[in-house]
């Protein structure tokens, strides 16, 4: 509350208003005891000191999520706070360990799913987010670890979600509790099941709820010693009965009525039913249907809920029977009978509603009519019958109907109880009561009397546990708490219970005084309670009443007080329905023992009532409470509104104000040394430059600014009221000197810039000037220089130009000279260009014929070499395919379809000749025709060369014209020579053009020859393959033959092995044919003699000896693989040893065998809860290079195994399922056997057609590859778990010493270590382990899925707990993380990416969301830019949370702007109705990512040809195969 010291002039303060309870204003004027405000809305109002209190403007703008950590803890701040986190969908909000839950009016699905629950599980209290499931998970874990029982008080006006918040905690705690199955339900299955049916008889529409709970509910829930549910009860308090006769408008009856009413048709006609309007129990209200709700869904919803908790079909139709008697029997009125004071049926409508009620209750209708009008007194002389008149007859129908429903409902929570069962054995509880709130209506009557007192009832018990909290926390902190005073409300309580002269001691001798009426009974309360203060006598009525309660006054009227009190039962209602011939209706009414009879006389509601509640509070008592206050924001039950008169008074009837008088009483305000330090550290400087302790410098400051009463506790500094806000007003005294003299500072800055500025400009005018001057000198200056320029470039020009003309004469001449000569030289080289053309012709010509016939023999030579290795091919095959009788029909047809094809190649052989001859022929001819083209040239050379030199002798002028005519004849008969030359030319190059039409058409036939050629060649390619396939197809066959052959010999008992050696097979290296032993013997001289040998010892031995010797073989192997062999290189030794033994003792190929299980068994046992890494990875690495070798050799049977016929249709479906679970096995495997030993090559090895049991063997390999994998990246999950933890949050002593000035001041790198300690564990945990694979070799591959699913499980961790905990939502923390994410981004540097790989990626959400907490100006930031550029990968509800959490502990700035987190809520809205989309928690994912083809592409070939075996069997002889083929 605020005082004149601490409330100045521009305090920001509340103050009341009748429309918004409290509104925030600025003080402006200060009048003595009033003060001046300006409201927020404009106003300006005029209030008392003593009635505003102090706003704090530095309370984050998402509120906070404990109360107690409200800086001004009073009415005002508690529904800020409340309203402030309601807007940002934070429906939870603590007081100290009391849950606050707002009903949001819409699905909030993401914070109720398993992700959240699995958050909560074992969590802090306090350390996530407020949750109804950490409500529940502290009542579990209290449970647990104390023995002691706990209980959940869920309490709040009708509406406000007390039932949802009930199934919310049941749901958590079947989660922590849950046991396997019992008779196909579980005990919190049916528990939760059990509501439907409940509901529908026990809830009603009521003025402010459609779905309000007329009764009180408290479920305990048993645990066994393991802490699973063993057992559970269900308790009723109060159901409202005088519901059934008597309702209002606009409410409604209970649902039960109503969904007879839409019943099946079948079942209306049964019960004589029809519209709710008929009946007179439910027409007293014009409200029938609820929006959105269907009443005949929810009849059959009920109807299978029924069935579920175990009530059966004839249960059920009782049930229904009674329901619907009850509807009937409100519709029977009653008229004046002939006898005075009586009464009969009034008409046939009543006759007929008698006569149904009395069917579907089974009785007689003449005894039901008597028992409803008439009265049976017994007296000692006789018994007298007396008649009722209408009106009495009316409240005898009425009461029937309300006992009948009454006693209907008792037997339903029976049976549920008894269908649930109960533990007797169970030593602990968690009980869930979820009762109705404090009500205060226009009319209140006795059941508002009774709530209220419940609702006393439990106040009490909340204030004293919130007390005995208030003295723990003070205990806890050694402070001194014995003068603070308790609150209570005892004298409430005595009001109204206390014997003999309590109101409800008071109504219980009313109702046994049968003049008694209401009045009396007011007048009664008037005289014994008038000076009471907790009652009140209403000043203009004579029977209402009001009480004092601690939410407000209540005002009662006891008109129905009496009737509604009393709860006997009549004796002909109990004598007429106990025997009824209904089991059910009669087991309803069981007969009273006689003693009872005559010892009870009177039992009243009020009686039983406080016997329930005192038993109820004695259970209470006796468990660890935990309180849940729902609160409605709105009576228009929608989202988004927040009606803060509405709420205000919920909190007080609530006991949340209460609460809150109660801290106020000690030390309301509570803050750690370091938030005291950060927020008033300004008021002492001193002090924090002296390095004190924090405990020593919070009591400094507090003994510098005088105030007392103040506790420093050992984490805590405790203030008084009032203590904070002047504490407050001082820093604001204190800042606005600051901010005083920044401004100053300021100014001075601003008017020395201004000085500076004018002095510039100054100067710079005056610099203009100076350069004006300077510039009108220069033009002088410059027009002289021009003048003298013009004219010296004027004499320039006169010389220039006399030189041009002479220079051009000059250039005329010389150019005709040179065109002369360059005539001549032009005409010289043109003639000679031309000659050399020709030649280079014909030059080209005779190249390109010379190159095609020698591309023609090239061709015929191919061709023949072609058909030399088909023959020889042919010849081969026809070798080949002379050894199969079989097959020699299809040889034969090959056979004529190749000699079909030689004869069709040697005919076209033929004409290809005939072409060549002719093209030889017109080779010829060209080349006479060019060569007599070639002495043309010759000649008409000569004479040119003669005539030329014919002209050079010739003599003086004196012969010149004989001569010259002489010269002119010889050169026209050369010219004509040379013409006729031309022609023939011309005849002989068209000659040749024809020749090379005809060349080019022979060429194309030749080419179509050749394409011939080629399609039959790859006919012959084709036959050839189709040959190859059916010698498969043979050999296939053979093999089977042999084998079927074998299993033949070995099913005999008495024979031995001496046919052994001819039903032996090998496969070749080459051709991968079988070939028979002798050709083994042959290909290997050096193992001559001891294959004789063994052939001779196994003739001598039976089968026996042989499987005695595989078994030792086997034995030995075992033995050997169990240690720990190592690697050679980069190989694991056991791995290839084991793909040698197998392969050489063609284990892959046999039907039954027992060394495959045994390998598995030798692995499972080494890994076998094994958490040393070094092992598993060693294993890892073994199994994971076998299953490699596998892959590769391995190809499954075409034939599903050689087993016989009849055994084929039973394991045919398993074998096709198994066949089809192995991918095909990759070619080019580096592995070949010769003589039982291995050598190494790349494309030679066989593959193995293996059996089921090999099939098996690779299928159980790969599962355990699986596993190896998964322990060990559980195995590095759970070493780094603990670490994640305390990485999310920088640590609050390394936060809280930045606020010291050395620490400010000297920031050092051992500093910065210390603070990422636990990230550096993590980065050592990675390391050590990245280590321990890279040692025993475990493939890249592999590794890098590992650290790519841990960088994902550290992602998924971080950032749920990012989102859970509002104090890591800082600017500083991010800070703290984003180095500790540098530490993780240079280890996978330091990794490289052949085992890092993708795995810094996987923590794009915490990066993210890292980067949006340490980026500044965030309410500049829009959504897109927010969503697409800064954090794209997050949602949009990961996105709203992150900023609405967000909080700046190091600058004070905000966080996103209004209309960004405005915007977010509409796309939310929009996206409501996707629980994907909605869930903002992470999902780990410790799947196997990874194939077996994954490994089997992304590893290396192996060679095992090398490997040298182990000592154990290096000596063996039956393991010589295993030695390297060099020894």
């Amino acid at each position: 509350m605020g005082t004149p010291v601490n409330i100045i002039v521009g305090s920001h303060v509340w103050v009341e208003d009748p429309a918004l309870a409290w509104i925030d204003g600025e003080v402006t004027k200060i009048n003595g005891e009033d003060a001046e405000i300006q409201t927020g809305n404009g106003k300006m109002v005029v209030a008392n000191l003593s009635k505003i209190y102090p706003k704090d403007v530095e309370a984050p703008a998402g509120g906070v999520d404990d109360m107690t950590k409200l800086s001004y803890l009073h009415e005002p701040g508690v529904l800020q706070n409340l309203a402030t986190r309601y807007a940002l969908n934070e429906i939870y909000t603590y007081t100290g360990n009391i849950l606050i839950a707002v009903n949001p009016f819409q699905r909030l699905p993401h914070i109720y799913d398993s992700h959240m629950m699995e958050q909560y599980k074992g969590a802090q209290f306090g350390e996530l987010s407020p949750h109804v499931f950490a409500v529940a998970d502290v009542a579990y874990r209290a449970m647990i670890n104390e023995g002691k029982s706990n209980s959940i008080l869920v309490s709040g006006e009708s509406g406000a979600g007390k039932t949802e918040t009930t199934k919310m905690l049941m749901r958590y705690l079947a989660f922590l509790g849950g046991r396997a199955a019992t008779e196909g339900r579980t005990v919190e299955q049916q528990v939760l099941e059990s509501n439907p049916v409940l509901e529908a008889f026990g809830n009603a529409k009521t003025v402010r709820n459609n779905n309000s709970s007329r009764f009180g509910k408290f479920v305990e829930i048993q645990f066994d010693k393991q802490g699973r549910i063993s057992g559970a009860a269900i308790r009723t308090y109060l159901l409202e009965r005088s519901r059934v006769c008597q309702i209002s408008d606009p409410e409604r009856n209970y649902h039960c009525f109503y969904l007879l009413c839409a019943a099946p048709p079948e079942d209306i006609e049964k019960y004589k039913l029809g519209n709710p309007k008929a009946f007179h129990y439910l027409n007293q209200s014009n409200c029938y249907e609820l929006v959105g709700v269907s009443d005949a869904h929810d009849y059959l919803a009920t109807r299978r809920a029924m069935d579920i908790v175990g009530i059966s079909a004839q249960e059920q139709d009782a049930i229904f029977r009674v329901v619907a008697a009850i509807l009937h029997i409100g519709n029977i009125d009653f008229a004046k009978g002939k006898e005075i004071d009586s009464s009969v049926p009034k008409d046939d409508k009543a006759k007929f509603h008698l006569k149904m009620t009395a069917e579907l209750l089974m009785c007689d209708p003449l005894a039901l009519e008597d028992a409803l009008c008439k009265r049976v007194m017994v007296t000692p002389e006789e018994v007298i019958k007396r008649s009722l008149d209408p009106l009495g007859a009316t409240v005898s129908r009425d009461g029937f109907a309300k006992t009948v429903y009454s006693r209907l409902f008792d037997w339903l929570v029976d049976k549920i109880n008894v269908s649930i069962g109960q533990d007797p054995t169970s030593s602990s509880l968690i009980g869930v009561l979820d009762i109705y709130g404090f009500e205060s209506f226009k009319t209140n009557s006795f059941e508002q009397f009774c709530i209220n007192f419940t609702n006393e009832k439990l106040q009490q018990h909340f204030n004293q546990h919130v007390f005995k909290m208030e003295q723990e926390e003070y205990t806890k902190e050694a402070i001194d708490w014995s003068y603070i005073e308790f609150v209570d409300n005892q004298d409430v309580l005595d009001l109204i219970e206390k014997k003999p002269g309590g109101i409800v001691a008071l109504l219980d001798e009313a109702c046994m005084f049968p003049k008694s009426t209401h009045e009396t009974f007011s007048q009664k309360l008037y005289q014994t309670f008038s000076k009471h203060k907790r009652f009140i006598k209403p000043k203009l009525s004579r029977t209402d009443f009001t009480i004092c309660h601690y939410a407000g006054e209540v005002l009662y009227q006891s008109d129905q007080f009496l009737d509604k009190n009393k709860d006997y039962v009549v004796a002909e209602h109990q004598d007429l329905l106990s025997a009824s011939k209904c089991p059910f209706v009669s087991g309803l009414f069981p007969p009273l023992p006689e003693e009872t009879n005559k010892s009870s006389k009177f039992s009243s509601i009020g009686s039983r009532f406080k016997q329930q509640l005192q038993a109820l509070m004695d259970t209470l008592n006796s468990t660890e409470p935990h309180y849940i206050r729902c609160v409605k924001p709105n009576n228009l039950l929608k989202p988004a509104i927040f009606e803060n008169v509405n709420v205000m008074q919920q909190l007080r009837c609530g006991g949340v104000l209460e609460a809150i008088r109660i801290s106020c009483a000690g030390y309301p305000t509570r803050r750690t040394f370091y938030e005291f330090l950060h927020r008033f550290g300004v008021l002492a400087p001193e002090v924090l430059e002296g390095n004190y302790d924090e405990k020593v410098a919070c009591k400094k400051i507090l003994e510098k600014k005088g105030l007392t009463g103040f506790q420093i506790g050992k984490t805590k500094v405790f203030l008084r009221a009032g203590q904070m806000a002047e504490l407050d007003a001082r820093r604001a005294e204190v800042l606005s000197n600051a901010a005083k003299a920044i401004q100053r500072q300021i100014r001075t800055h601003i008017m020395r810039k201004q000085f500076v500025a004018l002095r510039k400009a100054t100067i710079d005018v005056q610099a203009l000037w100076r350069g004006r001057l300077a510039c009108k000198l220069y033009e002088c200056m410059r027009r002289e220089a021009a003048a003298i320029k013009v004219q010296k470039h004027l004499r320039t020009y006169q010389a220039k130009k006399a030189y041009t003309h002479l220079k051009m004469s000059v250039l005329v001449l010389q150019t005709a000279f040179r065109a002369m000569a360059a005539r001549n030289d032009f005409r010289f080289r043109k003639q000679t260009k031309a000659a050399t053309a020709i030649q280079a012709y014909w030059r080209c010509h005779r190249a390109h014929s010379y190159h095609k016939m020698l591309k023609r023999a090239s061709i015929v030579t191919q061709c023949r070499w072609r058909g030399r290795v088909a023959r020889r091919e042919l010849r081969k095959l026809k070798m080949a395919a002379r050894e199969t009788g079989a097959l020699k029909e299809a040889k034969d047809k090959l056979e004529k379809k190749v000699e079909e094809l030689t004869w069709r190649l040697q005919l076209e052989k033929r004409k290809r000749m005939d072409l060549e001859e002719e093209i030889t022929k017109l080779q010829s001819s060209l080349q006479a025709t060019q060569n007599k083209v070639d002495e043309t040239n010759a000649m008409l050379v000569k004479e040119r060369e003669a005539a030329r030199k014919a002209i050079e002798e010739a003599p003086p002028v004196i012969k010149e014209t004989t001569v010259l005519v002489q010269d002119t004849e010889k050169i026209d008969s050369l010219t004509a020579e040379v013409e006729h030359l031309k022609a023939s030319l011309d005849s002989e190059k068209e000659r040749a053009d024809e020749f090379e039409k005809k060349y080019v058409e022979v060429q194309r036939i030749s080419e179509e020859g050749q394409r011939k050629l080629e399609e039959a060649a790859g006919k012959v390619h084709q036959l050839q393959d189709s040959l190859n396939r059916l010698e498969e197809k043979m050999s296939n066959v053979e093999s089977e033959n042999k084998v079927l052959r074998q299993q033949a010999v070995s099913m005999a008992s008495n024979k031995f092995l001496s046919g052994r050696s001819k039903s032996t097979v090998q496969r070749s290296s080459e051709s991968g044919h079988v070939i028979s032993g002798d050709a083994k013997t042959n290909a290997d001289p050096h193992n001559t003699s001891s294959a004789t040998r063994e052939h001779s010892e196994v003739e001598d031995r039976p089968q026996k000896s042989l499987s005695e010797k595989q078994q030792e073989n086997q034995d030995l192997l075992i033995r050997c693989i169990a240690q720990h062999l190592g690697f050679a290189g980069t190989r694991p030794i056991a791995a290839c040893i084991i793909y040698k033994c197998l392969l050489h003792w063609r284990s892959f190929e046999v039907e039954r065998t027992s060394v495959f299980d045994r390998i598995i068994q030798t692995i499972g046992h080494a890994i076998e809860t094994q958490e040393n890494n070094d092992v598993l990875a060693y294993w890892l690495s073994n199994a994971s290079t076998l299953l490699l070798l596998l892959q590769r050799t391995l190809k499954a049977s075409g034939a599903a195994g050689m087993a016989p016929q009849r055994r084929r249709s039973s394991s045919a479906s398993l074998f096709g399922r198994m066949t089809q679970s192995f991918r095909g096995t990759p070619q080019g495997v580096n592995l070949s056997f010769v003589n039982g030993s291995l050598v190494g090559g790349v494309d030679t090895l066989r593959q193995v057609e293996a059996k089921y049991p090999a099939l098996l063997f690779k299928q159980q390999l790969t599962a355990y590859v699986e596993k190896i994998y998964g322990m060990i990246r559980d195995n590095l999950k759970k070493e780094i778990s603990p670490l994640l933890g305390l990485c999310i949050q920088a640590p609050r002593t390394s936060r809280a010493n930045l606020v010291k000035g050395s620490s400010r001041s000297l920031a050092s790198a051992a500093a910065q270590q210390a603070l990422i300690a636990h990230w550096q564990g993590i980065v050592k945990s990675l390391g050590n382990f990245l280590s321990t694979l890279k040692t025993n070799h475990v493939p890249p591959f592999l590794v890098r899925k590992v650290f790519t699913q841990i960088f994902s499980f550290i992602n998924v961790q971080l950032f749920n707990s990012l989102l859970l905990r509002r104090e890591c939502c800082s600017f500083s923390n991010g800070e703290y993380v984003k180095a500790g994410l540098a530490e993780l981004e240079h280890w996978c540097y330091k990794a490289t990416d052949e085992y890092a790989g993708s795995a810094w990626d996987e923590l794009k959400h915490i990066r993210q969301a890292i980067g949006f907490l340490v980026i500044h100006q965030k309410p500049k930031k829009t959504l897109d830019e927010i969503s697409h550029d800064l954090c794209p990968v997050l949602s949009i509800q990961q996105l709203y949370r992150i900023s609405t959490m967000y909080w700046d502990d190091k600058y004070g700035t905000h966080s996103v702007s209004p209309e960004v987190i405005s915007n977010m809520r509409v796309l939310m809205t929009e996206d409501s109705n996707n629980p994907v989309s909605n869930s903002f928690l992470l999902d780990d994912d410790s799947s196997i990512p990874f194939s077996v083809d994954d490994i089997s592409k992304s590893m290396e070939q192996i060679d095992v040809s090398d490997i040298e075996p182990p000592p154990l069997v290096r000596e063996n002889s039956g393991f010589v195969f295993l030695l390297p083929r060099s020894e």
